[in-house]
């Protein structure tokens, strides 16, 4: 080759490269350039909160910034999910959450504060978990044909306790499906349901497996049985709904959520950096130990799944009559 036709093809190549790296957004080639913000929907202590707080210690290293938990607690999750919906799509904002719930919201609320199938993107999947039925430890019930049978003779006076819009999910259709009248007693937190429990003031109690798992094996609720159609891998002594004869097949999966308009470089970081810390060992024991199993996607695939969560989560609630909340 001449030299000046290779001085030629260099200088194409070199302007190709650059024209390559001009259509990136520049915050995207320095990503991450400050604190990552990590948003948990629930209170500091709650089982949110605990499963937040993992992922945000293990960020750190892999990030090599600061990662800081922000609380944006309300709402069911709305206030948190607005939050991560407006906040700058650069990636610095990961909304760490349940994105079965935060498709349940849409449909759980008259009004949504944003419309989540337009404002955000799944980065990454994280777990499959269920919700759980409790009782307290005290409870003469030990099945949930137990609990049934004595919720029957109880009439008008039964009483259960949610929090979060799975749980609310699983009290409805148990109560339909097994056919006796409740009322619903809504927390911030499941936490809070935990003395109301205690003191009998609540019959029963639909939680999250983090709380639930923790709570019994400190001896204070004993867990009846799971939401997901299948025994999960991380409990697999604990029987499903459908096993105690309450037919339903309700599994939630936790996600790294950010807002759309994200770059896509952006997005493929975050992924890789939750796949590594969902593959390692350590962090399979730490979600087994609180009731989820690992579940990792593409965040193509992902987003399919959140979009078809939105429409199933949306049957749900009609199937058990729940009024939207205004």
């Amino acid at each position: 080759m001449k030299p000046r036709s290779r001085w030629r093809l260099q200088a194409g190549l070199a302007l190709g490269l650059a024209a390559g790296f001009a259509v990136m957004p520049a915050g995207a080639q320095q990503y991450p350039s400050q604190d990552i913000r990590v948003v948990c929907a629930f209170p500091a202590g709650s089982g949110a909160d605990v499963l937040v707080r993992y992922f945000a210690e293990k960020l750190r290293p892999i990030a090599k910034r600061t990662v800081i938990v922000e609380n944006k607690i309300g709402a069911q999750g709305n206030i948190a999910t607005e939050y991560v919906a407006k906040a700058k799509p650069d990636g610095h904002t990961i909304y760490v959450h349940a994105g079965t719930a935060v498709a349940a919201n849409q449909s759980l609320f008259r009004k949504p504060p944003v419309d989540v199938a337009k404002a955000l993107r799944i980065a990454a999947t994280i777990n499959r978990q269920p919700f759980m039925l409790v009782v307290d430890a005290k409870s003469p019930y030990r099945t949930v044909a137990e609990l049934t049978a004595a919720m029957k003779l109880k009439g008008d006076k039964v009483t259960y306790g949610t929090a979060a819009p799975n749980g609310r999910i699983l009290a409805e259709l148990y109560k339909i499906k097994a056919g006796f009248q409740a009322v619903e007693v809504l927390y911030k937190s499941g936490g809070e349901s935990l003395n109301e429990l205690a003191s009998g003031r609540l019959d029963f109690a639909a939680l999250d497996p983090v709380l639930s798992l923790a709570q019994q094996r400190a001896g204070r609720i004993r867990i009846l049985a799971v939401s997901t159609g299948e025994r999960i891998q991380a409990s697999p002594e604990l029987p499903t709904m459908t096993e105690a004869g309450v037919p339903m097949d309700l599994t939630g999966w936790w996600a790294a959520i950010v807002p759309t308009g994200t770059p896509k470089p952006v997005i493929d970081t975050i992924h890789k950096w939750f796949v590594d810390i969902v593959s390692t060992d350590e962090t399979k024991t730490f979600l087994n130990n609180n009731g989820g199993d690992p579940f990792i996607n593409t965040p193509e695939k992902a987003q399919e799944m959140f979009e078809t969560a939105i429409k199933e989560w949306s049957d749900y609630i009609r199937m058990a009559k729940i009024e939207p909340m205004g």
